[in-house]
């Protein structure tokens, strides 16, 4: 019998790198299995661990492999599930909702992992992903630190911005957040950033009109009014996409903090 978290199959996969190793995984949650990469350093020692919670839905915003080599060559274990329904996985992914529990059900992959600090996992989302790392760290205190980049803080928000993704959050969801608030409120970290003990980073470009400033504008009120641990960079020429070089640099930059947390 499988608990989450546990890993059901581990197949090696072409990396770029010669000093990373990659895997296609597949692991349980709820009953589900779940598929995801793994990258992983080749020199043997223990490294701190790295859930990478990816943006989109389906096959909009997948997990990119040579996104996971750069973090992993910062010295990470790293772990992006590709969420439910997805790339052969089973179940059906629903934006926030039950989804979370394949990001937990990978933290606890990762905390059990060989390689990993146990004691020393870090929470990494991008655009929807911000939503998916902020509900893990809420759920899971024991997170070193959050990262939200480009990160979505509000569902509701989100609907009224985004008006290509209203019909399919009106299907995944169920409806409009005026006939279904709660169903909004569930999927919206603000109303629960009680329960956050980690330290927050939070990276935003202001040009952003996939995931407005809004976003993390609110998010970093309300953590300062409780008081939490959060860093804002704010980068006033971007938009939802760094260029190359600045993208490396804010790598390098995220990866030094999360070294320093806890």
């Amino acid at each position: 019998m499988y608990s989450d978290g546990d890993i059901i199959s581990k197949q090696r996969y072409p990396s770029p790198s010669t000093k990373i190793d990659l895997y296609l995984v597949t692991y349980y949650c709820k009953g589900l299995k779940i598929k995801g990469f793994l990258a992983e350093p080749k020199e043997a020692g223990m490294y701190d661990g790295f859930l990478y919670l990816r943006g989109g839905i389906k096959n909009v915003g997948k997990v990119r492999i040579g996104r996971i080599i750069q973090f992993a060559s910062e010295g990470f274990v790293v772990m992006a599930p590709f969420y439910r329904g997805n790339q052969g996985g089973s179940g059906n992914e629903d934006f926030g909702g039950d989804d979370r529990y394949d990001a937990i059900a990978a933290l606890k992959l990762l905390e059990a992992y060989e390689k990993v600090n146990h004691d020393r996992i870090h929470v990494f989302g991008f655009s929807r992903g911000g939503v998916m790392a902020l509900l893990t760290a809420i759920h899971e205190p024991q997170v070193c630190s959050v990262v939200s980049w480009g990160g979505v803080s509000d569902m509701s928000l989100t609907y009224v911005e985004r008006k290509d993704l209203r019909r399919m959050m009106k299907r995944v969801i169920g409806g409009t957040p005026t006939k279904y608030p709660n169903r909004y409120k569930w999927r919206t970290p603000l109303y629960n950033l009680e329960n956050l003990a980690a330290p927050v980073l939070i990276i935003h470009g202001v040009k952003d009109q996939n995931v407005s400033i809004e976003h993390s504008y609110r998010l970093e009120k309300r953590l300062k009014e409780l008081g939490k641990d959060v860093t804002s960079w704010y980068f006033d020429k971007f938009t939802h996409y760094f260029p190359p070089f600045e993208n490396r640099q804010t790598v390098k930059q995220l990866t030094e903090w999360m070294k320093v947390q806890g």
